[in-house]
């Protein structure tokens, strides 16, 4: 019997077969393609289809690709030819909250966005802040590690995540972590499962931490700088200064004016970077005004607000970066972070890269953490090795300055082939070693994060 009579015999109308859908599934926001198309898309509804689902894949040796929401921006939730997609979509509940321990219980199908605005309701939040917040699942916010515009101040997904519950390859079920703030029996198996991409478990359930809604208002700072290297170190002499805003983001010139041009606003001054920074709490007003001192003596000429509705307008402005790079071309999104103090000489890299290759990479950051997302603009769904060229430049040019290849994208297809530089070959193959406890079969999400056959 075939591995999808199988799964029809045992899941009925949940196994997807359509042309569309299988299709659907070869591909992320990364651009990236898996080749082939995969032999079914399982829409997993409750936590025995995920049981059942993974029990038919090891006893028939078939590939699983987990997947939410499609918005991956490494190719990491990408199935080709021979695959299983296994899509979590459909669990998308809120089972529990629980504002007096500040904790919510959910399945991992729901968007980030959703669950915050129930959240909101009883005077709470999940801080993980994604720029794609609202297409982006809690699952897939788990499965990458994802980050956004205010973890520099209240953490990523692994500071804000007690426990999961997780399916292993061959459908046994683990519950890991805790429900209590504090929990340091064994080794931390839920930070591990944080960021491991789909490569060690299906997480169908999660206990995350939960915050109050922060009191007082929220004031946001505009600043404009004469060219990026200005606006990085403005924003290194923040941090220094032992200033902590909320978000604190910066677009070089070439971004500025695409999203500029993409929203209809009028042209910025050439050659003019921007940073927007969000100071929150009740000490936000005297924050946000020491902030715009430091800004104006390092050369920044900002301009303070106190309106809410102002605010999210502004942040607008910074959350319409990746249509605005999708509207010049086909776009390669990269990820890589380097100490904050390093900010203003990862720039200088990246000028080095744009004059030796002779292209334009257009540049925006969480400069409150040292996040950057240089974009690669290129004609066509292959990306060319020039490109491949200047981006694996990017990447030594990070690791040189005591950075990573990826802050919160992961590693997915795209850039699994400098893992071992950034590990070592020691820790790279410790990190198959583990990988292979949890899956012995490889028959989950192989191909991604670790090189193939190495």
């Amino acid at each position: 019997m075939s591995v999808v009579s199988l799964l029809r015999d045992a899941l009925g109308a949940r196994v997807d077969v359509s042309e569309q859908s299988r299709e659907e599934a070869r591909a992320d926001r990364s651009g990236h393609a898996a080749a082939g198309r995969p032999l079914a898309v399982v829409h997993a509804e409750s936590v025995d289809d995920v049981q059942q689902t993974m029990r038919i894949a090891t006893a028939t040796r078939t590939p699983v690709v987990v997947r939410g929401a499609g918005t991956g921006l490494a190719g990491a939730a990408n199935a080709g030819e021979g695959e299983i997609v296994l899509s979590l979509r459909r669990m998308d509940a809120i089972l529990e909250v629980r504002p007096d321990d500040l904790l919510a219980v959910v399945e991992p199908g729901i968007l980030n966005a959703d669950l915050n605005a129930h959240l909101a309701t009883q005077g709470l939040w999940w801080a993980p802040d994604p720029a794609s917040r609202d297409i982006s699942t809690v699952g897939g916010n788990i499965a990458t590690g994802a980050g956004g515009l205010l973890c520099a101040k209240y953490g990523v997904v692994r500071d804000a995540v007690l426990g999961v519950d997780l399916v292993l390859a061959d459908g046994r079920l683990l519950h890991l972590g805790h429900r209590s703030v504090k929990g340091v029996t064994g080794l931390d198996l839920t930070a591990l499962v944080v960021g491991s991409e789909g490569t060690l478990g299906v997480v169908v359930g999660a206990t995350l931490k939960l915050r109050r809604l922060v009191p007082g208002e929220t004031c946001t700072v505009t600043a404009t700088f004469p060219g990026v290297r200005a606006a990085a170190a403005g924003s290194a002499a923040v941090t220094a200064a032992g200033l902590q805003p909320a978000i604190m983001e910066l677009m070089d010139a070439v971004s500025l004016a695409a999203v500029h041009a993409l929203l209809g606003l009028p042209e910025p001054t050439p050659g003019a970077a921007q940073l927007t920074i969000q100071t929150d709490g009740p000490a936000a007003r005297a924050e946000a005004e020491a902030i715009a001192t430091i800004l104006r003596a390092h050369e920044g000429v900002p301009v303070v607000s106190h309106d809410p509705a102002e605010g999210e307008r502004l942040l607008a402005v910074r959350r319409s970066m990746h249509a605005a790079m999708a509207s010049l071309g086909t776009t390669l999104i990269e990820d890589v972070s380097v100490p904050r103090s390093a900010m203003p000489a990862m720039f200088d890299e990246i000028a080095r890269i744009e004059r030796e290759f002779g292209m334009t990479i257009p540049t925006v950051a969480h400069a409150g953490d040292g996040n950057l997302h240089p974009n690669f603009i290129f004609e066509g769904t292959q990306t060319p090795p020039e490109v491949w060229a200047a981006a694996d430049e990017l990447f030594r040019a990070a690791i040189r300055l005591g950075g990573t290849l990826t802050g919160e994208h992961g590693i997915g297809v795209l850039k699994r082939r400098w893992l071992a530089d950034e590990l070592g070959d020691d820790q790279w193959q410790l990190q198959r070693d583990i990988a292979a406890v949890f899956d012995p079969l490889g028959i989950l999400n192989p191909g991604k994060v670790f090189v193939p056959d190495a």
